[in-house]
């Protein structure tokens, strides 16, 4: 019984209910490039069904993917965006239960297959800036990879 009451008393996460990102991971196994980010949610609101495909998630439309990667290429020592931009839509993720608070990662592999596409080309150094958005349109703040060169 002092252990159920133990337990009652802990205390939960709280988390802003606009999506949180951290930059975890950049690492180059193989053929791929994988980025790991950590996220926050207090309202377990992220991912998006096959379905999702109504305003404002329409295709085409800006809220249709939920996690977006935007390149830049260094040139002459200054950043520059590149107009290739990398989008993904997840799944949802909302956990069971009352307490719908996320915390977690996701690992993205993007192939080697990929690079050099036409405005990057091989020897380029390269970032990427990160940002995740929820199913209530809540935008994270931005994160950016470590730079890497294009082989």
């Amino acid at each position: 019984m002092l252990a159920l009451l133990g337990a009652g008393c802990l205390k939960r996460e709280k988390y802003p209910i606009e999506p949180i990102i951290t930059m975890e991971g950049l690492e180059f196994p193989g053929d791929s490039t994988v980025i790991t980010i950590g996220f926050t949610d207090g309202d377990g609101d992220l991912g998006l069904n096959e379905a999702d495909t109504f305003p404002p998630y329409e295709p085409g439309g800006a809220f249709y993917y939920n996690l977006l990667f935007d390149p830049e290429r260094r040139v002459n020592g200054v950043w520059t965006p590149v107009d290739l931009p990398y989008y993904y839509r997840f799944t949802p993720i909302t956990p069971a239960g009352q307490d719908k608070s996320l915390k977690g990662e996701l690992e993205w592999a993007l192939r080697s297959q990929i690079f050099p596409l036409p405005p990057l080309q091989s020897g380029d150094t390269v970032r990427f800036n990160i940002r995740m958005v929820d199913r209530a349109l809540h935008v994270s703040n931005t994160v950016t990879t470590d730079a890497f060169r294009v082989d």
